[in-house]
């Protein structure tokens, strides 16, 4: 399937005839969400509207090979899990369409990556392989091409020099960091922050005690002396991004979009305002499955922004999710 017209939409008419393009083309080509689709007894045909698109649950990305391309897998993106339980895989058969996702998402946030010094603080993902994050962060540090750009993984004094000597110099700088370290070091430096903006990307990973968001941008904003925390909503799934400038409300790119469906019966959906189950239509998964019935609780407000509000249960606090209530 031609990718082009993905990143090209510019209206939710267009937005809705692409969505229902991709599903017919993922119903053909990918063995899994048919059978998926066959089960609940729907065709091509009967789907006239993406509310009728059936979204399969997450937890096929932990027991299933997604796959609606026959192309040669370039990478498979792992989450990292918990002890004990199964690990979702994305099959990646084109990671140029992720890097397009996430570079255009950026760009139309934040603005050029070349106006930036990236500071990634992400040591849990760094120690394992696999995370889709660790790849689009080191491939944010390498395009935005400021020699004080990398990764840090415990060396919290040489993080706490170079972000204030860049932030000192009036350098725009983005620190992209998981809940817990950014944490760590605050408690351990004091920082009072005019030029860099402040990415959490959810979870302590096991390290630290879950929190709400509030009180976990409250610590951080303290720590940093800065007025907002942005976020970043994605997952091992996705291969597109969501974020926040930090009002707790999430912009979804104009090739993704969240549904909020009801708890109580999946196939319904909730008006503005309600809490629900979200539903993620991400069309960059061109080659996997581009519907997904995430765990995760949200609402859609009224003037179309999201917010992330926790998770259904206690299962694995995936990688970019934000914190359970």
């Amino acid at each position: 399937m031609d990718y082009s017209n993905i990143f090209s939409i510019a209206s939710e008419a267009e937005f809705r005839s692409v969505s229902l393009e991709v599903f017919r083309f993922q119903f053909s080509n990918n063995p899994v969400y048919r059978r998926f689709c066959e089960l609940l007894q729907i065709q091509p045909k009967t789907v006239d509207k993406i509310q009728k698109i059936p979204f399969i649950p997450i937890d096929f990305f932990k027991s299933e090979r997604l796959l609606s391309s026959t192309a040669p897998v370039e990478k498979i993106f792992t989450s990292s899990g918990t002890t004990g339980k199964n690990i979702s895989k994305h099959y990646v058969t084109d990671l140029g369409l992720y890097e397009r996702s996430f570079t255009k998402a950026f760009s139309h946030v934040y603005g050029n990556i070349k106006d930036y010094a990236v500071l990634a603080l992400l040591p849990s993902y760094l120690e394992r392989k696999g995370s889709s994050l660790i790849y689009m962060a080191d491939d944010l540090i390498r395009k935005s091409q400021h020699p004080k750009s990398g990764f840090y993984l415990n060396n919290l004094s040489d993080l706490k020099k170079t972000l204030i000597s860049l932030d000192n110099s009036g350098q725009k700088v983005l620190l992209i960091g998981v809940s817990f370290a950014l944490l760590d070091l605050v408690e351990k430096y004091k920082f009072e922050l005019q030029n860099t903006i402040i990415m959490e990307t959810g979870g302590m990973k096991g390290r630290r005690k879950e929190m709400i968001r509030t009180e976990l941008h409250e610590l951080l904003k303290k720590g940093f002396g800065v007025s907002h925390i942005h976020s970043e909503y994605g997952m091992t799934e996705l291969l597109s991004q969501a974020y926040s400038k930090g009002n707790g409300s999430f912009e979804c790119p104009a090739w993704m979009k969240i549904l909020i469906r009801d708890p109580e019966d999946a196939l319904t959906y909730l008006p503005e305002g309600k809490t629900g189950g979200i539903n993620v239509i991400d069309l960059a998964n061109i080659n996997s499955c581009s519907f997904i019935a995430t765990q995760d609780l949200g609402k859609i407000n009224a003037d179309g922004s999201i917010e992330i509000l926790g998770r259904f249960d206690n299962s694995d606090i995936r990688g970019c999710n934000l914190m359970v209530l």
